[in-house]
This record gives structure tokens, C-alpha cells and sequence, in this order.
């Protein structure tokens, strides 16, 4: 990865991230920006693929499983937010400007958020530099694309599964726990962590891609303890009457049995 490149992407992503705002203030939300996030993740891709000379094989695949995963995150996004209102994280974030909300978001919301895209994205910019061939030997890229698989499926099966219990007006203010979510409160952000690693094992394959790591830790790190579950949880706890109850049986990250059924599953063995 060459310093062109890396600056090349920090300046596709501005642009798109100005651009963003734009929108923003024009429809009034903020919250438009998390469409841009899987965005960012595919312009990062593109970029480095037309600055990259690195294995063709390795030049299709890893932008590729980028951009599937990052326009098929936005589309989403972007339905599920039709005809919505601000979304009341980045509402109570703004409250806290001590002047222009604006330039107040512009801070907090548009540069930390490009700012992590980029580093997060590193794994994806060093894969697409490194010249050593594929073949079947890479072991860690093919278990790091299993990894991708496994993550995508997690997230677009979750998020399928909470568009329609959410279109039935009879689940308003229910929880649901069906599905994947009987397994894990956030199988779309423990998709999002597979992807994301799975990506970095692919990078992993040779040396540069190994010093990556702090891309996929961040990426987790966000998803489990910043601005992902923390957030979503305390603004679900409001608002849906059953979901303490939820979230004393079901995991918060990782799949696992509810634990009704795992102390179920102990008392039998002990038996």
C-alpha cells in the first residue's frame, strides 16, 4: 500500500462524506450518514483497486466481498430509513453542542466517522498491494472469505428477520427474540465483526497485512462497546417494556443458546 493510495482514499471519502452532509442538512438528519458508512467502505475499495498492482486474483476478490457487503448495508439503511425522522442517538449527541450543531456534527459525527472508516479499511487497501500469488496454499485467505460468508449471512438474515417482524403491526413494542435473535441480541453487529476479520485474515496472508489487527479490533470495539450495542440497548430499554428480560437470557454478542436452555442443558448432564 502506497501513500498515494492511502491518500487518494482519504480524499474520496471527504468528498463523499461533504457530500453527505450536504444531504443531511438539506432533508434536516444527520443519521443519513450511516448509509454513507457502507458507502466509504466500498469508495475506500475502488479506489485502492485503481491504484493497487498487486495479485489480479487478490485484486477482485478482496473489493469485491467490500462492496457486496458495504452497498448491500447501505441499501439497507437507506429503506429502512425512508420517511424517518432524526435517529434519537444522534439526537442526544447533537444536544450536547456547545455552539453550532453543525459544526458540532461536522466534528463528532463526519470526521471520527471517516476517520475510523479509513482505519478500519486498512486491512482492505494492504490486500489489495500484496503481489505474491494466490493459490491453494493461502490458507488464511479462504478461511478469512468462509469468515466473510459467515458474517454477511448473520447480518442480512438478521436484518431480513427485523424488517418483517417490524412491518406487522401487531409486534409495536415487542421484542423480538425468533430466529437469530433467540441466539445473539446483535447478529447484525456480530455479522458486521466476522466480515470485518474475515477481511483482515485475507490481508493476513503476508506480512504487511498481519500489523492490521487494530482494524478489526476497532471495528469490534465500536460494534460491542461505543457506538453500536451500548447506544442501541440504552435507547431500547426505554422504549420496549419486555426487553430487560431479553437481555438477561439472550447473549449480547456472540451466538449462544438462551440461557434458560443452556442451564436446562446443564441440569441434565448433571443428572
Amino acid at each position: 500500500m502506497s501513500w498515494w493510495s492511502l491518500l487518494a482514499s482519504a480524499a474520496a471519502l471527504a468528498a463523499l462524506l461533504a457530500a453527505t452532509l450536504a444531504v443531511a442538512l438539506r432533508v434536516g438528519r444527520h443519521s443519513v450518514i450511516d448509509v454513507a458508512w457502507g458507502l466509504g467502505f466500498t469508495v475506500v475499495a475502488l479506489v485502492s483497486f485503481l491504484m493497487s498492482d498487486g495479485d489480479p486474483a487478490r485484486r477482485l476478490l478482496v473489493p469485491a466481498l467490500t462492496a457486496v457487503w458495504g452497498v448491500r448495508l447501505a441499501l439497507h439503511i437507506g429503506r429502512r430509513n425512508i420517511g424517518e425522522s432524526e435517529d434519537p442517538r444522534y439526537e442526544r449527541m447533537l444536544a450536547r453542542a456547545p455552539g453550532s450543531r453543525t459544526l458540532y456534527a461536522i466534528r463528532a459525527v463526519y470526521v471520527t466517522q471517516g476517520v475510523v472508516l479509513l482505519l478500519v479499511s486498512l486491512p482492505v487497501q494492504v490486500a489489495l498491494s500484496e503481489t505474491a500469488a494466490l493459490g491453494r496454499s493461502s490458507w488464511l485467505v479462504w478461511s478469512g472469505t468462509a469468515l466473510w460468508l459467515v458474517g454477511f449471512v448473520f447480518e442480512t438474515v438478521g436484518d431480513r428477520q427485523l424488517a418483517r417482524f417490524r412491518a406487522d403491526p401487531g409486534n409495536r413494542g415487542e421484542v423480538l427474540d425468533t430466529g437469530l435473535w433467540r441466539y445473539t441480541r446483535h447478529p447484525n453487529y456480530f455479522g458486521d465483526a466476522c466480515v470485518w476479520w474475515g477481511l483482515f485474515l485475507i490481508a493476513a496472508d503476508r506480512w504487511p497485512g498481519v500489523l492490521t489487527v487494530l482494524s478489526p479490533v476497532l471495528m469490534t470495539y465500536f460494534l460491542v462497546a461505543r457506538t453500536g450495542k451500548p447506544l442501541l440497548e440504552a435507547q431500547l430499554s426505554e422504549s420496549r417494556p419486555g426487553y430487560a428480560d431479553y437481555v438477561r437470557r439472550t447473549s449480547g454478542f456472540l451466538p449462544l443458546p438462551p440461557r434458560g436452555a443452556r442451564e436446562d442443558r446443564g441440569r441434565s448432564r448433571d443428572g
